[in-house]
């Protein structure tokens, strides 16, 4: 995500505070199936606003790192870790989520959500997060699917090529030949894809109503409608997403 295309998302996800498929409730459920302690270290990459690091380490007693290229998200994850009260234990740092690297083995957790294209796809993230796990540590990966095989038509509405993404079950395999075991799962379901994709319109329409001279008021406008579009024609019908939760093999 960079240039045009990330100032689209920062604009479409100025209300959300977690930017992927996911409630609070199934990002909770999350924490615990990850059986998080106190004093585990988490390396959240393409963090975002940094939702799950600030409110883990406050449910949890974690510390950690976050990593993201955009300004607007980690402005707003800096407010989040100062308004729960986490500030001392979790900080956020503007780069390169695919380059980033960290002391060999110091994090417990490291987690990218929604974002394995800063590897070039999800066994090539998984290969990139490696080096900073523990030995005994989990890998928290999310990553879409496809609950159906779609028709054509939806690989262009979504803009994925056809080998992009693929079932559940070739999901797992991919993170077997990248060297992994699947321990747990939380998927999303039609609510949670609803409480993403669909409170975007009403964001962005306002953005628009805000701004009719703003040069990329065209391009919004495009990204609302084809989002909208491919949300309710086959996004609800064909697409899932969940995390998994991971150890080396």
């Amino acid at each position: 995500m960079a240039g045009m295309s990330l100032r689209f998302h920062e604009i479409a996800e100025g209300g959300h505070r977690i930017l992927n498929p996911f409630t609070d409730e199934k990002l909770a459920l999350l924490g615990r199936v990850a059986r998080l302690r106190h004093g585990m270290r988490l390396l959240d990459l393409c963090c975002g606003k940094g939702e799950m690091l600030c409110s883990w380490s406050l449910e949890h007693g974690i510390e950690g790192t976050g990593v993201d290229i955009s300004e607007v998200f980690l402005d707003a994850a800096h407010e989040r870790a100062v308004e729960l009260g986490v500030a001392g234990r979790v900080r956020f740092e503007r780069g390169d989520a695919g380059a980033y690297r960290a002391e060999p083995g110091s994090y417990d957790v490291v987690s990218c959500l929604g974002a394995t294209w800063i590897g070039g796809g999800l066994e090539g993230t998984v290969k990139l997060m490696l080096p900073a796990l523990a030995e005994d540590g989990i890998l928290l990966v999310g990553e879409p699917y496809w609950t159906d095989e779609p028709p054509a038509a939806a690989y262009e509405a979504f803009g994925f090529g056809p080998d992009d993404f693929t079932s559940l079950t070739g999901t797992f395999d991919r993170f077997e030949v990248a060297g992994t075991e699947v321990l747990e799962m939380v998927l999303a379901d039609g609510d949670s894809w609803d409480r993403y994709a669909a409170s975007q319109w009403w964001t962005v329409s306002d953005w628009l109503r805000a701004n009719p001279e703003d040069p990329d008021a065209g391009e919004m406008r495009t990204f609302l409608e084809r989002g909208r579009r491919s949300h309710i024609e086959y996004g609800r019908r064909y697409l899932g997403w969940g995390v998994f939760v991971l150890r080396r093999r």
